[in-house]
C-alpha cells in the first residue's frame, strides 16, 4: 500500500468515527498531512477542546495526549503510539517536588507543559515555552520554582531579574545535547542563514541565536521574514516542513542529531490501527479519573487565566 492510499483510508475512517486528528508539529509529513491540526502540544488541547467530535486522536507522545484528556474529559482520546513517552516530562515525580515545596512553601510551582498529569497536580501554574516568560512576569509572587526544565527557565530568569527563580536540574535531552561547536560549524558553512533556536538548548547555544523562541514561535518568524536561508536550532522535521511550506528558501538543521526519537516512534500505520481499534480495546486510549483531572487541571486553568 502506499502513502496515498493509506493516508485516504485513514481520512475515510476518521470521519466514518468522527475522530479529530491532532499531530505535533514534530511529526512525519505524512501523518501532518492528514491531521485536522497541527501546532505544538497546547495549542493542540486547546484546539481538540473547541471541536466537535467523539474522539480525538494524538499523534506526539503521552503528556500530551493527558493534556489533551483534560481540557475534554468529556471525550475519548487516544495515543497514536502508547510507547512514545517524553523523558523530560517524566524526570521528576510528584513526591519529589510536593517535598521541596514543603522546604520552600513561599515558591509559586511554574510547571512547563513538558511534565505528566500526576506532577501538574502539585504545581500553581503551567506554562508553555511561548508562554513561559509572559505569565512568570505576571505572577504576583516574586518567588518562584521552575520546572523541569533549567534551560527555558534560565532563559525566562535571564530575562526577569527581579524575580527570584529556583531551577532544578533538568530538560529535554534532544535540545540539551546541542553545542557551540555544532552552530558554530553550521554558521560556517552558512554564512547567510539565520540561526533560530529553541530556548529548551543550553544557555551558551541560546545566546548565538538571531532569535530564540517556540516551535511556533520559530515558524511564524520565518513567515514575517524577508530573509532566505536559516539554520533551524530545534527538531530536524521542523527544516522539513519549513521547506515543504516555504520550497524557495532554504533551511538547515544546526545538527542532523537533533532529533526526538519518542516523537518519530508514530507511524502512519500507527494511525490508521488506531482508527480500527478504537472500539474493540486495540487503541492505546488515556483514561483518567475524575480527582486526576480536576487536580491536575487547575494550573492548566490558571494559565489560561493569566493568558496562556
Amino acid at each position: 500500500m502506499t502513502i496515498r492510499e493509506l493516508q485516504d483510508k485513514i481520512i475515510k475512517l476518521k470521519k466514518e468515527t468522527n475522530t479529530a486528528i491532532l499531530a505535533h508539529s514534530y511529526q512525519a509529513r505524512e501523518i501532518v498531512e492528514i491531521a485536522d491540526y497541527t501546532g505544538d502540544s497546547y495549542k493542540l488541547s486547546v484546539d481538540a477542546s473547541k471541536i466537535d467530535a467523539d474522539n480525538i486522536l494524538f499523534c506526539g507522545v503521552h503528556f500530551m495526549a493527558e493534556t489533551a484528556k483534560m481540557l475534554s474529559p468529556e471525550k475519548r482520546v487516544f495515543l497514536a503510539n502508547g510507547n512514545a513517552g517524553c523523558p523530560m516530562a517524566e524526570q521528576m515525580d510528584r513526591d519529589y517536588i510536593a517535598k521541596i515545596k514543603e522546604q520552600e512553601p513561599d515558591r509559586t510551582v511554574v510547571a512547563y507543559i513538558n511534565t505528566t498529569a500526576s506532577l501538574k497536580t502539585v504545581c500553581d501554574v503551567c506554562v508553555t515555552s511561548s508562554s513561559a516568560l509572559r505569565i512568570v512576569q505576571a505572577l504576583d509572587s516574586k518567588k518562584i520554582l521552575f520546572i523541569p526544565d533549567c534551560n527555558l527557565g534560565g532563559w525566562v530568569k535571564n530575562q526577569l531579574p527581579e524575580k527570584d527563580i529556583m531551577l532544578l536540574k533538568g530538560g529535554c535531552p534532544a535540545h540539551a545535547a546541542i553545542t557551540v561547536n555544532d552552530v558554530m560549524k553550521a554558521k560556517n558553512e552558512h554564512p547567510d542563514a539565520l540561526f533560530l533556536v529553541h530556548p529548551e538548548c543550553v544557555p551558551d547555544v541560546v545566546a548565538l541565536a538571531d532569535y530564540s523562541g517556540s516551535t511556533s514561535g520559530i515558524m511564524d518568524y520565518v513567515k514575517k521574514s524577508d530573509r532566505a536561508e536559516f539554520i533551524i536550532g530545534t527538531e530536524t522535521s521542523i527544516s522539513e516542513h519549513l521547506q515543504y511550506e516555504y520550497p524557495y528558501r532554504k533551511f538547515y538543521p544546526v545538527t542532523k542529531d537533533l532529533v526526538c526519537k519518542n516523537m518519530k516512534l508514530t507511524t502512519l500505520p500507527d494511525v490508521y490501527n488506531t482508527l480500527l481499534g478504537m472500539d474493540n480495546g486495540e487503541a492505546f486510549e488515556i483514561l483518567m479519573d475524575d480527582k486526576l483531572i480536576a487536580d491536575a487541571r487547575k494550573c492548566i486553568d490558571e494559565m489560561i487565566r493569566l493568558g496562556g
